[in-house]
């Protein structure tokens, strides 16, 4: 895969030129695809894409929802590594990675972390707000978090979810044990995990009348979603302004990611809290009601695009995210890629709803 590997050689996360390199690489990873996945052909022949001469562009993919991948394990060729979604709907979706896609996200990931000033050599002590890795969790957030860890020397690591008898319980009376210690410390203090026990923390700081100052260079990393705690979702604005009351952490030490094990790319946000798409994938919103792409600024079903492996169809992905691309240029932080905002989810009844045009996708797959 010549295409691929040029792509994610790519050393510049965001130049705008790489779109002919990116069509190229997906059209050869529709070939691979197509020629090894028997349930994937079913799809594209439903929709008359049979080969990447019915491709012109990015959006002409056929295209699988995500909750699919839940129902049903596509295997494309061998693979090295799987990973798992989370499995809050009660499903979890089984991605596959052979050896060249994890080198490939090894070297996107370290691109787009050292452009946005997240790799340093200077060591820090981490407290995940996520899982502690446990042989019973396979979930790519649990991974994704871990390997987070290293983008700086780990003096420590310290877990919010602890594994126990009776499943994963949450430790923040041991958090904020070692808070009070790594306040006298010298080592800076980075937070990575899920926003919502991040900023359940921050409440109960809060609650308890308590505050730390940690050292200079600390950082929080938020990654993973609110899941099931969507409905307590803060706004950034409120989110940042506990930072600094309860951690004395600014905003401008505050990063996002965004990503989802069906598509494993890595989008961190810039000064400006934006998500610009990097070069390794590409991003297409459409129509909630006929699938069709619809211009920058208005708000549809978000599609994410990436070639990075071919031991699972995962070429073309519709998420039950709501988003919207907007032109990177009206941005302002320098780069001039889209750049993409979620708006929120789609409820599950409407995700039927907004997928019911793809029914044709999934004609001839067995569940």
């Amino acid at each position: 895969m010549k295409f691929r590997r040029k792509l994610f050689a790519c050393k510049a996360p965001y130049d705008s030129s790489r779109s002919e390199l990116f069509l190229k690489a997906a059209k050869e990873n529709f070939d691979y695809l197509i020629s090894h996945c028997d349930d994937y052909k079913k799809i594209c022949e439903g929709l008359h894409v049979t080969s990447s001469e019915d491709i012109h562009d990015v959006a002409d993919i056929p295209v699988i929802p995500t909750m699919l991948f839940k129902q049903h394990d596509f295997r494309s060729g061998r693979y090295l590594v799987m990973a798992t979604s989370s499995g809050t709907s009660g499903k979890m979706s089984k991605i596959r990675f052979e050896f060249s896609a994890l080198w490939n996200a090894m070297k996107m990931s370290l691109r787009i972390t050292r452009f946005h000033g997240v790799t340093t050599i200077r060591p820090c002590r981490y407290i995940v707000m996520g899982y502690k890795p446990h042989r019973s969790n396979k979930t790519a957030v649990t991974k994704t978090a871990y390997l987070t860890t290293f983008l700086a020397p780990a003096v420590s690591r310290k877990f919010v979810l602890k594994h126990t008898s009776e499943g994963y319980k949450p430790d923040f009376e041991g958090v904020i044990k070692a808070l009070a210690k790594y306040e006298k410390g010298r080592f800076p203090v980075r937070f990575m995990g899920f926003p919502s026990y991040t900023f359940f923390l921050f409440r109960i700081l809060e609650e308890k009348g308590l505050s730390f100052r940690l050292p200079k260079g600390s950082k929080i990393m938020l990654g993973g979603g609110w899941k099931q705690f969507y409905q307590e979702a803060a706004d950034k604005e409120t989110f940042y302004k506990m930072a600094k009351k309860t951690l004395g952490i600014e905003e401008e030490n505050i990063v996002e990611f965004f990503g989802a094990v069906e598509h494993p790319i890595l989008y961190c946000d810039c000064a400006k809290h934006h998500f610009h798409v990097p070069v390794y994938g590409s991003v297409v919103i459409r129509d909630p009601d006929t699938l069709e792409p619809i211009e920058n600024g208005k708000t549809g079903l978000v599609n994410l695009i990436t070639p990075i492996t071919k031991a699972t169809p995962i070429l073309s992905i519709m998420t039950d995210d709501l988003g919207i691309l907007h032109d990177g240029k009206t941005c302002g932080c320098g780069v001039d890629t889209p750049y993409l905002e979620i708006i929120g989810r789609v409820a599950p009844e409407d995700i039927k709803t907004c997928a019911a045009g793809a029914a044709e996708i999934l004609k001839g797959v067995k569940l």
